[in-house]
């Protein structure tokens, strides 16, 4: 069995392909340029490594790998949108024919795009289940009666930025969203948020309420708790079962150092 691989950034590619591999498949990826990790290509059977928006390429590529079925898997770099984009004509005619230029309207023209083409696009997620949020909390500390506050308020504000399709992360603070993650991306939306919280910022991140589970599902791993504690962000909120995590042991150890605590509603 082949499974095409559309690889953006991060660890999900690497561990998606090791998944694939265990259950028999062969992989055939499709990588972006200054984005996708250069060690994917000794984790699958082929790959064609393209700029963003050579959509003619990454057809031609699966066609020629006989691929009827697909996932996306790892983000792309936003800001390389207005840097790094190389539109083919294939791209060219489907942004021409968008009425929506959002991420997901984007996202969503893509995988009609090569489901026209005869290529089914799956869930990130369809080989790994396992690595989905289970509910409750993870960690030694649990959320302060004001963590708590700012979750439930954080979480509603984050599922309004999730409708309007601008984001999925929240940093909250007595009361007041101190930021909001835009093109810039989780992590410096947790820089920016922890910066004005002084040691008090929680950080919300949640699905969108009408989020496509073939891409962009929001992921968390031990480089968040990381990237918390540089900010002096205390505690984490994510929706269970609606969230990917990697490195958990790692990640609730550190939490577990730094004093952090990570739940999942």
């Amino acid at each position: 069995m082949n499974i095409g691989l559309i690889a953006g950034n991060g660890q999900f590619p690497i561990v998606f392909s090791e998944a694939a591999k265990e259950k028999g498949f062969s992989v055939y990826a499709v990588a972006h340029l200054n984005d996708t990790d250069p060690k994917l290509e000794s984790h699958v059977d082929a790959i064609e490594w393209i700029h963003v928006g050579q959509i003619g390429r990454l057809i031609k590529f699966f066609n020629a790998h006989s691929i009827s079925q697909a996932a996306f898997v790892g983000g792309i770099t936003k800001t390389r949108l207005f840097t790094d984009i190389r539109p083919d004509m294939k791209a060219l005619g489907l942004l021409a024919r968008m009425r929506s230029t959002s991420d997901d309207g984007i996202l969503r023209a893509v995988a009609d795009l090569l489901e026209s083409e005869g290529i089914r696009i799956r869930e990130s997620t369809f080989l790994l289940p396992e690595l989905l949020a289970s509910s409750g909390c993870w960690t030694k500390r649990k959320p302060s009666k004001t963590e708590k506050a700012d979750i439930d308020m954080g979480w509603n504000i984050a599922k309004e930025i999730g409708r309007l399709d601008i984001g999925q992360c929240i940093v909250a603070a007595k009361g007041s969203v101190l930021a909001v993650e835009a093109i810039d991306g989780t992590d410096a939306t947790i820089l920016r948020g922890g910066k004005l919280g002084k040691g008090h910022a929680v950080v919300v991140k949640i699905c969108k309420p009408n989020q496509d589970f073939r891409f962009d599902i929001p992921a968390i791993g031990a480089k968040t708790i990381e990237v918390m504690h540089e900010a002096g962000a205390t505690a984490l909120a994510i929706e269970a079962g609606k969230s990917v995590v990697f490195d958990k042991e790692e990640m609730i150890a550190l939490a577990n150092q730094f004093g952090i605590c990570i739940v999942a509603l």
